[in-house]
């Protein structure tokens, strides 16, 4: 999930940005329609339920320093998790909700209220979600340090 969110935020939403209103209402609506998909929710749904099985691993046989390091993985991928129902989420909504581009008589108007807030919450995303990367990975680090 760090690696979508971090794409979109150093590519996809800057080159987005540089395009007209009809563009990006076009291209977004189609983004938010295309990423509902079975691969995607596997990997977003199912990263919450591998931190947990992960967490319950570590508090009844694990390593209490791993174990530590599992639940601040799981808080920061559970914050990106609530952004993305509480703001990004919506606000795909709103947009899909505004129907065919073109048919919306104040594009700019639309696109206004969406790109802004979508992109510095899709930042957020990014940094918690490689934050929580990273926590895994150090995981990693110490439980290979602890089975030599």
């Amino acid at each position: 999930m760090a690696g979508l969110f971090a794409a979109f935020a150093y590519s996809v939403m800057p080159g987005l940005h540089r395009s007209d209103d009809h563009t990006f209402v076009t291209a977004m609506q189609r983004i938010n329609q295309a990423i509902l998909n079975g691969w995607f929710m596997t990997c977003f749904l199912g990263a919450l339920v591998a931190l947990g099985l992960a967490a319950v691993t570590q508090w009844t046989d694990g390593d209490r320093k791993v174990f530590a390091y599992v639940v601040a993985a799981s808080v920061l991928y559970l914050t990106m998790f609530v952004i993305t129902a509480a703001v990004n989420v919506p606000l795909n909504n709103e947009l899909a909700d505004v129907g065919s581009p073109d048919r919306i008589a104040d594009l700019a108007a639309v696109r206004a209220r969406f790109e802004s807030r979508w992109v510095t919450w899709n930042i957020v995303r990014a940094v918690t979600s490689t934050g929580a990367f990273g926590c895994l990975v150090w995981v990693l680090v110490l439980h290979g340090r602890s089975t030599r």
